[in-house]
């Protein structure tokens, strides 16, 4: 069987003959050159030319480092997108959720607000008198230095879950609580010896005229408590009873999320969507459909509201179990007994001290966050 030289398909005449001697001629050595560069050429054109070192198909070696460096860029920009939502919605709601503390935590100087009329405004007014708008974001620098981390991987996470688990789990609203879920127990895993310092500082009312503990005083007042042999685990107080509570909370967010603006893009699309716009896509353009403002901040309103209640008995254990240090260092507080100390002072209506108030926060900062991680995916083309 004849054998065909590949060479003569790039366009090139067949070679020379070489000489009997075993070395190249001249025109064998120009013509094995302009094959090389030709060869080079129609790699870039598409072609599929093959590569002799490796004996795979130029082309497909240039797009496997194309795909990989451009799921980096994805992965990178999400974790970006994700962060920035993240510290944007905290940090409009960050007086709010000092409130909150106070209010879980039984904070002495401020029981005396609970379960009245306008309580949170009478406590937040108070805390603005005595120590002004810094007071209001007493450990708010640390919540941003945790929930960065925390919202970044939390909504990269759950991108990633939502396709992985696609290839496996056929119902969609499984898979997204699924994913929600998963990726709240990894967010939370991350990030939770921070949220210990950060509800710490934000517990702690210094009297007027004493600056407040600082975070690196406060890291070291929990790693000294006496209630672990091991100091580190003391900043996983809670932490068993967060991940219980972050399964619901995590789920049950984006499952309701997802829903609603499906529904909206649906069953009221014609209030509720924009006019359809394209978005180009390499060498193609798609349409995208995009909620109106007023859904997506609705949608994640009410996706907050819905996680915060089924979630929230585990959160309110949990902040009881971080703060137990600040009065008893020694104390090694379980959260069955904290269970049995709410359930016996105030019933089952003790485990929803403060609800009301976190409906508050949480309402304004679901609908913020989810609306700006949607608005940034489309300003990063991130679909």
């Amino acid at each position: 069987m004849p054998i065909v030289d590949k060479r003569v398909g790039a366009g090139l005449d067949a070679p020379p003959a070489r000489a009997r001697t075993g070395y190249k001629t001249a025109a064998q050595t120009g013509y094995d050159t302009a094959a090389r560069q030709n060869s080079t050429a129609l790699a870039f054109a598409g072609d599929e030319v093959v590569n002799g070192d490796l004996g795979l198909p130029a082309n497909s070696i240039a797009d496997t480092t194309k795909t990989f460096t451009e799921k980096l860029q994805y992965l990178a920009k999400t974790l970006v997108v994700g962060g920035v939502a993240g510290c944007t919605a905290k940090t409009v709601v960050a007086p709010l959720d000092r409130v909150k503390i106070l209010f879980q935590t039984h904070n002495a100087k401020f029981t005396k607000y609970t379960g009245t009329h306008f309580g949170l405004f009478k406590a937040g007014a108070a805390i603005y008198r005595e120590h002004g708008v810094r007071g209001l974001f007493q450990g708010h620098s640390m919540q941003l230095a945790r929930i960065f981390p925390y919202a970044a991987i939390k909504f990269m996470t759950y991108e990633q879950l939502k396709m992985i688990l696609g290839r496996h789990v056929h119902d969609q609203h499984v898979r997204n609580f699924l994913a929600g879920s998963l990726c709240g127990v990894i967010s939370v895993s991350v990030s939770y010896p921070l949220d210990m310092i950060r509800v710490r500082m934000a517990y702690i009312t210094p009297t007027a005229g004493v600056r407040a503990e600082r975070v690196r005083e406060v890291a070291k007042m929990i790693y000294q408590e006496k209630a672990h042999q091991f100091g580190i685990f003391n900043f996983f107080r809670g932490f068993p009873v967060s991940l219980m509570g972050i399964v619901p909370y995590g789920g049950v967010s984006f499952l309701t999320h997802e829903y609603l603006t499906a529904l909206a893009r649906s069953r009221f699309a014609s209030i509720a969507v924009l006019p359809a716009s394209t978005r180009q896509e390499g060498s193609r353009r798609r349409k995208v459909h995009e909620l109106k403002a007023w859904a997506e901040l609705t949608a994640g309103g009410i996706s907050g509201a819905v996680a915060q209640t089924a979630s929230y008995p585990f959160e309110l254990v949990r902040r009881r179990m971080q703060i137990v240090g600040a009065h008893s260092p020694s104390t090694r507080s379980s959260a069955i007994q904290i269970v049995r100390d709410v359930w016996g002072s105030a019933g089952l209506r003790g485990f929803f001290v403060g609800l009301t108030i976190g409906y508050v926060k949480v309402v304004p900062m679901f609908a913020i966050s989810f609306y700006t991680y949607e608005k940034l995916k489309a300003v990063f083309d991130l679909e």
